[in-house]
This record gives structure tokens, C-alpha cells and sequence, in this order.
């Protein structure tokens, strides 16, 4: 039976010994026999097994397994001095580390955070040892639990979570890393991303995003072969399914920072065109609280910027174009007769997303509005488009009288942020009308489209705001749009007979800023149907908590 006299007379044997300590074999074997003792015996057979490893080739492997089970064993101290210890081994012996690595990645289930802190901490240690070697022995971890049937085991769930979080977090401090391991990281989650849950797919793309390598036109590239193989173009969109719709915009928004006018988002867009937008009324939402289309409206205008050259323009450009009119209604009969029939309702901010996405697309397509066999479809859209410039022209101006004179905090309230955000919206469908109305039309305004950040606001008077939002106390030149009357002659909407009531009051009561981070923050279990889910296992999290925003200003003029 071996005692703790025992082992500081064989841990002095081999001290002593210095670089022959490999000559006394049976001393460190003690150790090992030790592992099997109390408390006491165990914690210092720990220590002092990989204080001496690296002298012991033969006994080596046996030295690994006692480790493990002293990682494993029911006493808590044990399993704490066992993973303290673990990196002074690996220090002297840096092959080891994956293996060590993929260990300690197993006992990150730990529900002691005292003791999950300490596993966190080995791991650190083991990337500043050999920082390839630890992500060889997470990745193998995390490829691992993939094999698990049906991912129904919340211990393996956890410790997936957990790796993917103590990954990002890692590579963010790192910063540089050599071009090899960032090259091992992107295949490596290739690999995961066959078969991940939805917050894992989040995670695993954020990861890849703070790669240094992401500066590169070909990494950026490759990120979003990575998320078109993952968001499943190839296979028929199921709008009824909410699980579908919800994988889309997810892979569609992971990518989006990726794009650029070198990498292209042609992929999406063709797909939403000739998948989403057809049948855009029965998209079954994710979330009660979300109004789905307006969501998918509202990405599909952020990416439609970096489209590049798509295959057959004229009819995804038309598919855009006839979603475009279901939200542009004709102006009410000039018949006295149907004065009385109510006035169609206007959603402007589905107008803004789909006018923004059409002033994309319909360049490369310029024929599309010109062309002597389209004059009628030119004739009918300006008509349309004057309706909708006159009732965004009442709604600045009403904004406008509502912001005059607020500066600082008066501004920053929550009602007068929603009534910036809404000048943003009605002033940009104001420019995309005047280019639209050009003769011919023009595609050259640039707007930033009303959801997206723009710099804070120091006062209603300042001159820091951008082009295309202004805020009140600072008059800006609109041309008034002028139309054909009756007789031919030109008009304005001051000489036009009164069609419309503005607004009065909230102009909605579901205003809210949009972020595209909402999508981002669901946290969820496993299970659930293959189908619809991310691909691989089916696995996702609990539905989304997307931005309750349903739309600024869904009201009628």
C-alpha cells in the first residue's frame, strides 16, 4: 500500500535525478499505482505524474489514463488539481496537447462553475502551449458529439455550446493567428456546419467572421459557399413551414456582412426571387410577434445592393416589379360617384424595401421600363408612384412639424426616435421617386435604407445628418413631382384636387426599430424534425425572438 511518505521519497528520488529521472521507472510508477489511493495520495500523484512525464516514454500512455480517470473522479478536489496539473505536462510535452485538450472539452458539462472556471483556465493554457494542437483536440470534440443520435443528450448539448462560446471568445483575444490554423479553423467548420442546431450556426459563423482571413475577397467568398450549401438553395422553399422560412433568413444574414462588390449575394437574391416573393403572402412566420414579410422584405433590400450580374434580369426584375405594385395601389376614381369607397391602405415600408430592391435590379434591366412595348407598364407605375410620393411628401411634413425645435434628449425619447427612423423611410421613397420619375428613369440616388444605423442625432438644428435623412429645423428642397392631367398640361400635388387625409396621431402603434441582431440572440435546446431545420442533425433552438417591428406607418392616407 502506498503511502504519502512514499511518494515525497520517490518525487525526491527523481528530483534529484534531474535529466536521468528516466532511469527510475519503478519510483514513477508508484504515481501511477498511487492514482488509486485516498484523497491525499491521488491529488499528489497528479502533480507529480506530470511533473516527471516527459522522462517516462514507456510508461507514457498508462501515465494519460490514470490522468483521465483523476479528471473523472467523484471528488471534486481531485478533478481540480487533475486539470490544474494537466498543462504543466503539456508544457514539457506539447504533442500531447490535443489529446489533452479534447479532455478537458469533455468536462465542460461541469454544473460547478468554481470548477468550470478552472477547465476554462487549462484551456487557455493549452492554446498558449500549442494553440493548433488545442483546436485539433476541441474540434474532435465537437465533430464527436455530431455522431450522437438525435442530439437528445443535454450533457452533449452543453458541452457543444459551450466550446463553440470558449472558441469565439479565444480567437477574438488571439487576434493574429498564423494562416495555417485560421485555414484549419475554416475546414474544420465546414465540416461542423453539416450538421449544427440553429444557435450553433449562429456561433460558428460569427467565429469564422472574426477571422483575420475574412479581410480576403476568397475567404469571404468561401464564407458564403459555406452558408448557400447550408441555407439548402437546391431544394423547393416551403413557405408554410416556419422552420424553412427561419433557416433562410438566418443563412442570408450570417452571410450579409460578407458581401460586397466583389462578393456577390447572386445566389440569394435569385432565390428569393424566384422562390420568396411569388408566394410572399403565405409565408408562415416563426414567431407571432413577427411580421414575416416585412423581415424577409427588409434583407432582401440589404443584399439585392451586391447582386452582380444575374441570370434571366428581366424576369427576376419583373417578379420584383409585380411584388412592388401589390403594395403600390392606383389612386382612388375621380368619379364623384366612388368618393365615398375607402381609400386603399398603404404599407411604406414594405414600398421602401421593394422600391430600393427594384432601383437595384432594374438598372441592370434599364429596357425593363423604356422600351416602346412596356410604355403602358411605364405610364401605369408613374401613376402609382405619384400616389405614393404625395403621401410620403404629407408625412414629412408632418414629421417635420412634430421634431421642430427638439434637440438633445428630446430627440432621444423612444416616440421621437420612431418619428426619425419614419422621416429616414418617407424621405428615401421621396428620392427613389424622383429618379424612378426621371424620363427616362434614372438609377442613380444613393440612400441608407431606414432601419440601418446611422450617426446619433445631437440636435434637430445640428448639420450632421445624412443626405437622405433629414431631420427637423432643417429645411430641405424637395421638387414637388409633377403628372399628366387630364388635359395634358403639367400639375403638381398642390394643384391636384385633395385626395388624401394625413395621418393624425401615432401613425402606428407597432413602430419599432429594426435589428438585425433579433435573430441572433435565440438560445435554444435540441430536437425536433430534420426537416426544416439546419442541416445535419434537424437539431434548433426554441423559435426566434425576431423583432416584434411590424412595420413603420401600415396605415391609410
Amino acid at each position: 500500500m502506498t503511502s504519502v511518505e512514499d511518494l515525497y521519497k520517490a518525487f525526491a528520488v527523481l528530483a534529484d535525478a534531474k535529466d536521468k529521472a528516466g532511469e527510475h521507472e519503478k519510483e514513477f510508477r508508484l504515481f501511477l499505482a498511487a492514482a488509486k489511493g485516498n484523497i491525499g495520495e491521488k491529488r499528489l500523484a497528479s502533480q507529480f505524474i506530470c511533473r516527471f512525464f516527459k522522462y517516462f516514454q514507456n510508461a507514457q500512455e498508462d501515465a494519460i489514463n490514470v490522468l483521465f480517470e483523476l479528471c473523472e473522479d467523484p471528488d471534486a478536489s481531485i478533478r481540480k488539481q487533475a486539470v490544474k496539473d494537466i498543462p504543466t505536462l503539456c508544457r514539457a510535452c506539447p504533442d500531447k496537447v490535443p489529446r489533452f485538450a479534447d479532455a478537458l472539452a469533455m468536462l465542460l458539462s461541469s454544473e460547478d462553475a468554481h470548477e468550470l472556471s478552472g477547465i476554462q483556465a487549462s484551456l487557455y493554457s493549452l492554446f498558449s502551449i500549442n494553440n493548433k494542437g488545442a483546436l485539433e483536440g476541441i474540434f474532435t470534440r465537437l465533430l464527436q458529439t455530431s455522431e450522437d443520435e438525435e442530439g437528445t443528450d443535454e450533457a452533449v448539448a452543453l458541452v457543444r455550446e459551450r466550446l463553440l462560446r470558449f472558441l469565439l471568445t479565444k480567437v477574438k483575444q488571439t487576434g493574429d493567428l498564423e494562416k495555417d490554423v485560421e485555414d484549419y479553423i475554416m475546414q474544420q467548420c465546414r465540416k461542423l456546419l453539416e450538421d449544427v442546431t440553429k444557435d450553433e450556426f449562429i456561433s460558428v459563423m460569427e467565429l469564422l467572421r472574426s477571422l483575420k482571413t475574412m479581410s480576403t475577397v476568397q475567404s469571404r467568398q468561401q464564407l458564403v459557399e459555406m452558408v448557400v450549401e447550408q441555407a439548402g438553395l437546391d431544394e423547393a422553399f416551403e413557405s408554410s413551414d416556419p422552420d424553412c422560412v427561419d433557416r433562410l433568413l438566418h443563412c442570408i444574414r450570417s452571410a450579409a456582412p460578407m458581401f460586397s462588390k466583389n462578393v456577390h449575394s447572386k445566389p440569394f437574391v435569385t432565390y428569393l426571387c424566384d422562390e420568396v416573393l411569388p408566394v410572399l403572402d403565405k409565408l408562415a412566420s416563426p414567431d407571432e410577434d413577427t411580421n414575416i414579410q416585412l423581415e424577409v422584405l427588409k434583407t432582401f433590400a440589404e443584399i439585392s445592393e451586391f447582386a452582380g450580374d444575374i441570370d434571366k434580369t428581366e424576369k427576376r426584375v419583373d417578379t420584383v416589379f409585380t411584388a412592388l405594385l401589390n403594395y403600390m395601389p392606383l389612386p382612388p376614381s375621380d368619379e364623384k360617384e366612388d368618393l365615398t369607397v375607402e381609400e386603399p391602405k398603404l404599407n411604406f415600408s414594405q414600398v421602401e424595401c421593394l422600391m430600393f430592391a427594384f432601383h437595384q435590379l432594374a438598372r441592370k434591366c434599364p429596357g425593363f421600363l423604356t422600351d416602346d412595348a412596356n410604355a403602358e407598364r411605364l405610364k401605369d407605375f408613374r401613376t402609382r408612384l405619384q400616389y405614393i410620393a404625395r403621401g410620403s411628401q404629407i408625412c414629412i411634413k408632418r414629421l417635420k412639424e412634430a421634431l421642430q425645435g427638439k434637440t438633445g434628449d428630446a430627440l432621444r425619447t423612444e416616440e421621437n426616435k420612431k418619428r426619425i427612423v419614419a422621416l429616414k423611410l418617407f424621405t428615401n421613397i421621396t428620392l427613389l421617386v424622383k429618379d424612378l420619375m426621371h424620363n427616362p428613369p434614372a438609377f442613380k440616388v444613393a440612400i441608407t435604407l431606414s432601419w440601418r444605423p446611422t450617426k446619433e442625432i445631437k440636435s434637430a438644428e445640428g448639420s450632421e445628418n445624412t443626405k437622405a435623412s433629414p431631420v427637423t429645423g432643417q429645411k430641405r428642397n424637395i421638387t414637388p413631382i409633377t403628372y399628366e392631367g387630364s388635359n395634358g398640361k403639367k400639375t403638381s400635388p398642390k394643384q391636384a384636387r385633395t385626395l388624401y387625409q394625413p395621418p393624425s396621431g401615432k401613425f402606428s402603434d407597432k413602430a419599432g426599430a429594426y435589428s438585425t441582431n433579433t435573430l441572433s440572440n435565440n438560445r435554444g435546446g435540441r430536437g425536433g424534425q430534420r426537416r426544416g431545420g439546419f442541416r445535419g442533425r434537424g437539431r434548433r433552438g426554441r423559435r426566434g425572438s425576431a423583432s416584434a417591428d411590424s412595420g413603420f406607418y401600415q396605415n391609410k392616407i
